[in-house]
């Protein structure tokens, strides 16, 4: 899931392990889109992944120009959001006591002759 979001170039994706603080899940999966446009994008790429896995989603919530879309597969929620409703949800602060990842991309060789 996180190196699909990279691929499609989601902002500052982050994996908050949650399975020593709750219950509800073992994982939130957060990343930023760059508009409502590329929410969805990320939003149906994930699906269409899951989806070949034979993963479905437990539910989606989020509604078209919210800047924010949950896609809850059991053990990981995804939360995808525009960057001005991700600071202001700030789950990253709000579950500070679980360990983070930051998610980068993979390093690339140089191109020949570099």
């Amino acid at each position: 899931m996180g190196s699909m979001l990279l691929d499609r170039r989601a902002l500052r994706p982050v994996l908050l392990d949650l399975r020593e603080i709750t219950l509800v899940t073992d994982y939130f999966l957060v990343a930023t889109a760059t508009s409502e446009v590329h929410l969805h994008a990320l939003a149906d790429a994930l699906l269409e992944q899951m989806r070949e896995h034979r993963v479905r989603p437990v539910g989606v919530e989020g509604r078209p120009g919210s800047g924010w879309l949950l896609l809850d597969f059991g053990e990981v929620v995804v939360h995808l959001f525009g960057a001005q409703e991700r600071a202001f949800y700030d789950l990253e602060r709000l579950w500070g006591d679980a360990p983070r990842t930051e998610l980068e991309p993979e390093p690339t060789a140089p191109a020949a002759g570099s």
